[in-house]
């Protein structure tokens, strides 16, 4: 059977291709039905996906996504799967689902992403049974590249940033504070803008300023989040995501500092999910 699986986040997602090949993998901007319409993520399948790719003949097609836990996102990626892939079989579900199945196999422990944006769940070994409620990157998001990206622009905003810094980020992004408010306030995708300013802390780590947004931001998602489980001092806390991969060292500390058990920590989901899909 060939099978097409999809991880996506709000900044990329994912893609491979499985028959009796060699698994293939592909790259798209994110696709996240919050911010995009049926006919928009249309475009994105046929564009960057199917470009060229038109041996891609997927029976079944398991698509994980930001966003699906809501009814209507849910018809609109479906819409819009259904008409790229109208011979196809469909099954959706949430990325948190993808970085459970993905890190925890069939074992008991908690879920985490930190990539652009940020949620955890704890995982029975088969249903996510507990969920942090997540409230997107203007209320939430703790830990996540948006909440990072964030107060990387609050700093450089509020002239927190020493010389050294200031003058780092003036020429790594060449920008105005015009700029970064229309983008935030008026931007089409604000979430995805924050987030690209948190390479500015991978760039810079050693920092004391640095160092203390990083501690701090992603001490909130723990604080906010992991303490409020009390299966975190039971079972092993996975990661998942560009930024928890990026700071795993980060990551690490703060669960020691806890006594958590922090367990595995990857920066997709992808080759434990295609695994998974085979093997089922």
């Amino acid at each position: 059977m060939s099978i097409l699986i999809a991880d996506s986040g709000a900044t990329k997602c994912e893609w491979c291709y499985a028959d009796d090949k060699q698994p293939q993998t592909f790259y798209t901007t994110g696709i996240s039905p919050y911010f995009l319409n049926t006919d928009q993520i249309i475009d994105i399948l046929r564009t960057e996906l199917l470009n060229e790719r038109d041996a891609l003949r997927p029976e079944k097609i398991f698509f994980y996504g930001t966003g699906l836990s809501n009814a209507n996102n849910r018809k609109t990626m479906l819409a819009a799967l259904s008409n790229v892939f109208p011979e196809a079989d469909i099954a959706l579900d949430t990325d948190l689902m993808a970085a459970a199945r993905a890190l925890c196999g069939s074992e008991k422990g908690l879920a985490c992403i930190l990539g652009t944006g940020s949620n955890s769940c704890f995982f029975n070994g088969n249903v996510i049974t507990k969920n942090s409620p997540g409230l997107g990157y203007v209320l939430g998001d703790e830990g996540s590249g948006a909440y990072l990206g964030k107060r990387v622009l609050q700093h450089y905003l509020y002239n927190t940033f020493d010389e050294e810094l200031k003058s780092l980020f003036d020429s790594r992004f060449v920008t105005s504070p015009i700029e970064i408010l229309e983008n935030v306030y008026k931007g089409s995708l604000p979430n995805r803008y924050l987030a690209s300013f948190s390479v500015f802390l991978a760039e810079n780590r050693g920092h004391y300023m640095i160092e203390n947004i990083l501690e701090d931001g992603i001490n909130d998602f723990f604080f906010q989040h992991l303490f409020k489980y009390t299966e975190a001092w039971k079972y092993p806390i996975h990661f998942a995501g560009g930024i928890a991969w990026t700071f795993r060292d980060v990551v690490t500390d703060i669960c020691n500092n806890n006594q958590l058990s922090c367990g595995n920590i990857i920066n997709t989901p992808m080759q434990g999910l295609l695994s998974y899909h085979v093997q089922v």
